[in-house]
């Protein structure tokens, strides 16, 4: 029985589980904040590269 209530009021492991789950979302905001910009680049280039085109430069 002691084992198991050392085990209840053992808090080591939930320290280092709940930085894993601040990383994770923090790296679940990177990736979609990368994921946009890069969207709203390939736009920004395709647009340039169509004006581009319509003027006849290329």
């Amino acid at each position: 029985m002691n084992i198991f209530a050392r085990f209840a009021q053992d808090e080591s492991g939930a320290t280092a589980i709940e930085y894993g789950l601040i990383a994770a979302l923090i790296s679940v905001g990177i990736i979609l904040a990368a994921t946009t910009l890069g969207t709203n680049l390939s736009n920004l280039f395709n647009g340039i590269a169509n004006k581009l085109k319509v003027t006849g430069v290329s």
